[in-house]
């Protein structure tokens, strides 16, 4: 792990595309700029895990369901 000292206004570059920006500090609290291209998906952790659980759920989900679901498609 790479780690960074920035004071507000400063910003680090990851590569040639993105640039995170340190834009306020309140107490333990520090507001992120991103500038990157569209493509690049961004999200807070929380949020990125959650995701990866739903898609694993979805991922194994029984047979039965699915023989289920399809038999209700015909």
């Amino acid at each position: 792990m790479l780690v960074l000292t920035r004071k507000q206004q400063q910003s680090i570059q990851i590569g040639e595309d993105i640039e995170i920006k340190v834009l306020a500090v309140d107490g333990d609290q520090v507001k992120l700029g991103i500038e990157a291209p569209k493509s690049v998906e961004i999200y807070r952790k929380e949020i990125f895990l959650e995701i990866q659980q739903q898609n694993n759920d979805a991922i194994n989900i029984p047979n039965d369901l699915v023989d289920l679901l399809n038999k209700k498609e015909k």
